[in-house]
């Protein structure tokens, strides 16, 4: 059985672990659906990020963790503590990053449509640097700056009209996206105007983002080649030069055997070599790189564990493995078909002899987690663990059919915490009014 990642191993028991933690043990401690978090392979990612853009793009080169794809307090904390920066993308992601004490300074705050409420808060949390995503959020926050007395540090989200190929859900450097302003229909150079003509805001540069789940470094690459030649377009025409770039995130993770794997160093140097590269050919000054790795940061460090309720086999058709969780939990089957790796925990190196689909528990029949996919032979009480579910599982989770969301436990050297309690019946009810 292919585990896929170093920190999933197996026991004297014949059990799965996870970062040396019984995953069988975990889900009987704690309960399913139960989400769990190797904290190591977490720190080590975003150690890999750090220094690999310190080496290739200059010291002063910043990650931000996209906490949109697993945001909770306990990972802002961890962002802190290894030197990254954060993007957030609403009040409630900024409400999050400030409970846990993270520096304002270094959040960037991200959003097709920020309300002014939310432009308010930001500005008195002292956020950082805003990424302004189109004219109207561009007037309202020179207005409530100005009301505040402030000035505020923003970077545009640029629309580089790359087509990464992937799912288009997924996929948001094409021209035709809710995100951004396009260069190919030149409102990119209009917003430039725009904020440079502002007096409560201050452009620093430009941000792009090509998409997500991205295997080919080759989209970064084009994507880097465009912003720099607006970089140089814009000085021209404006006299403005850009002294940050945001190169976004999306490098992908194997979900599955199938899936390629990325050596995440050596595509942040390829991308600062073509960086480098074409700053000198077109004579413009080296800008701050900024990077945003989210799904890449978390996602191989966790896994879900479910209990297997039943098993009905429908001759001719299929084998349903219903599990005590599902679409509420992990939405993203439904959402885009993801695929992924899921392997029976009490004994993980007995033989994937069967072709299920894994169903949840909710009236829907939508509610799957994968078909037709390899699995140990598996009854009622079995504990069921899904891989590479630390991004856009806990984050994307709800309470449909009034399900509480499961627990979050992080697991360091073997030792597993609770760092998101599970939510209860009564948590269910408290904001209903009778």
């Amino acid at each position: 059985m292919d585990l896929l990642y170093p920190h999933l191993t197996v026991n004297a028991a014949g059990h799965l672990c996870i970062g040396g933690a019984d995953a069988v043990e975990l889900a009987r401690q704690y309960g399913t659906p139960l989400y769990v978090m190797d904290e190591e392979t977490v720190r080590r990612q975003c150690r890999t990020y750090r220094q690999a853009a310190a080496e290739a793009f200059g010291p002063d080169a910043l990650p931000l963790y996209a906490s949109k794809a697993l945001c909770f307090a306990g990972m802002y904390k961890i962002a802190a503590e290894e030197g990254l920066g954060v993007d957030c993308v609403s009040g409630g992601e900024l409400y999050t990053a400030r409970y846990a004490g993270f520096p304002a300074g270094r959040i960037y705050f991200h959003g097709n449509n920020k309300t002014d409420r939310d432009i308010a808060d930001a500005l008195d949390m002292g956020v950082g640097t805003f990424v302004c995503d189109n004219a109207e959020e561009l007037t309202a926050l020179d207005r409530i700056a100005g009301e505040k007395g402030k000035v505020q540090r923003i970077l545009l989200r640029i629309t580089p009209g790359i087509d990464p190929h992937t799912h288009k859900a997924i996929s948001t450097g094409r021209v035709d996206s809710k995100f951004g302003s396009a260069i190919e229909t030149g409102q990119a150079m209009e917003i430039v105007k725009q904020a440079l003509s502002l007096p409560h805001v201050v452009l620093c540069g430009f941000h792009c983002h090509v998409g997500s789940q991205i295997f080919d470094i080759q989209p970064f690459v084009d994507a880097a080649r465009i912003m720099t030649d607006f970089i140089a377009a814009v000085r021209a025409e404006t006299g403005f030069l850009a002294s940050e770039l945001n190169l976004g995130g999306g490098l992908g993770v194997p979900y599955t055997e199938y899936d390629r794997t990325v050596d995440y160093a050596a595509a942040i140097r390829n991308m600062a070599a073509e960086v480098r590269s074409l700053c000198a050919d077109r004579n413009v000054p080296m800008p701050r790189v900024i990077l945003e790795p989210g799904r890449s940061l978390v996602a191989a460090s966790g896994i879900t564990l479910y209990t297997v309720g039943s098993v009905k086999t429908i001759p001719g058709f299929r084998t349903y493995v219903s599990v005590d969780g599902g679409m509420p939990d992990n939405p993203r089957y439904a959402l885009y078909q993801s695929r992924y790796t899921a392997l029976i925990a009490d004994r993980p190196d007995a033989p994937q002899d069967t072709r299920v689909t894994i169903a949840g528990r909710c009236c829907e029949s939508g509610d799957l987690i994968g078909e037709d996919m390899p699995l140990q032979t598996a009854a009622r009480g079995d504990i069921l663990a899904v891989l590479t579910t630390g991004a856009y599982n806990y984050s994307m989770a709800s309470n449909y059919n009034r399900l509480p969301r499961p627990a979050v436990v992080m697991v360091k050297d073997g030792q597993a915490r609770v760092v998101v309690r599970r939510e209860s019946y009564e948590d269910l009810v408290r904001n209903d009014i009778l």
